[in-house]
């Protein structure tokens, strides 16, 4: 198993901190930066930034919103970015939801398991460097009557196949996920509960004749270090985590559709998780934080000293993730580097 950084949705507001923290991850041998982009900074200038200013680390959008570009300007900017990082561009994919596709994008959300195949259809096509054509639900390309040609970039990827990642986290879009892609980026990952995860992924490996050997299992992982492992210092560690938990769980999305809400719900956290997602709704952000269960941030992050760490660590790579991809919660980039270079001494153990 390997370890990975991602910055997280925020962007890359924090600048020359941020960067520093993604300089300290290529020196301590993390396999990979992943940057998000929402309500801010997009990821693909972001990920220009830092390649420019890394050697060694991979770099991956963590993810490109499937409504937000169409797939041939999606298949020209990862041709760019392998290009400009010399083979280093990691290619994450997401349909999101309904709140960002339809209020963001002016795209309905609609069969969203067809569209992404086919977008990620079009852009292999187009990677490959193929004259792109496609008929489909959600794309005809060229347009019918149009005396326009197709696409063939002009521009050559570094490798013959970027590596291809979708966000998923439901039941039938992480079986799609291991139909089409090469990795899957998760969130809200419990070792001890991976088959909710991995059996629907290994489904899909099978519907075309795969396993999972090959390919990358990775999940987004909060990282707070603690001073001792005593259960106050671990509640205060959960704690810090608590309102963005509670953002997830309760605001991502509408009552009715909010796939992180429902993948807690399927982890068993049903209760919990309409209370939270209530209070959040109605306003009441402290009152959601407050309802989070101790249990769910602390199986769902790594809290603790190197120990501990390094102890939940194993649990994750016994349970077939092959990369671990860390957000370091500290306050200051001083502290997020220090608990990186932790992290990386406990997968040394």
């Amino acid at each position: 198993m390997r370890l990975g950084l991602n910055l997280g949705y925020t962007g890359f507001w924090r600048g020359t901190n941020d960067m520093s923290v993604v300089q300290a991850a290529d020196r301590l041998g993390y396999v990979a930066c992943w940057i998000s982009e929402a309500h801010g900074s997009d990821a693909a200038t972001v990920l220009a930034f830092v390649a420019a200013r890394t050697r060694h680390i991979d770099i991956g959008a963590s993810v490109f919103q499937i409504p937000a570009r169409t797939p041939a300007m999606t298949a020209m900017t990862a041709a760019t970015l392998d290009q400009l990082s010399e083979g280093r561009f990691r290619l994450g994919l997401g349909v999101s939801g309904p709140l960002v596709s339809e209020g963001w994008y002016g795209v309905e959300f609609d069969r969203p398991l067809t569209r992404t195949r086919e977008y990620v259809e079009i852009v292999r096509k187009a990677l490959a460097r193929e004259r792109v054509t496609h008929e489909g639900t959600h794309w005809t390309l060229p347009l019918p009557g149009s005396a326009a040609p197709p696409l063939r970039l002009s521009i050559q990827p570094v490798r013959a196949r970027i590596p291809l990642y979708i966000a998923a986290l439901g039941p039938k879009n992480l079986e799609l996920t291991g139909r089409i892609a090469d990795g899957w980026l998760g969130m809200f990952f419990v070792p001890e509960q991976a088959a909710l995860a991995l059996t629907p992924l290994r489904a899909g490996r099978a519907s075309v004749g795969k396993t999972l050997d090959g390919f990358d299992i990775t999940t987004y992982v909060p990282l707070i270090v603690t001073r001792t492992d005593r259960e106050e210092d671990i509640q205060e560690g959960a704690d810090r985590l608590r309102a963005a938990t509670a953002l997830y769980v309760g605001g991502m999305g509408s009552k009715q559709r909010n796939f992180y809400h429902h993948t807690v719900q399927r982890m068993g956290f049903e209760q919990a998780a309409d209370e939270i997602q209530g209070k959040y709704l109605a306003g009441d952000r402290t009152g959601a934080a407050a309802a989070v269960p101790h249990q769910l941030i602390d199986s769902t992050a790594l809290i603790g000293t190197r120990d501990r760490i390094a102890d939940r660590l194993r649990a994750y790579a016994d349970a077939g993730v092959s990369t671990v991809n860390l957000f370091p919660a500290g306050r200051t980039a001083k502290e997020r580097v220090g608990a990186l270079s932790t992290a990386a001494e406990a997968m040394a153990r």
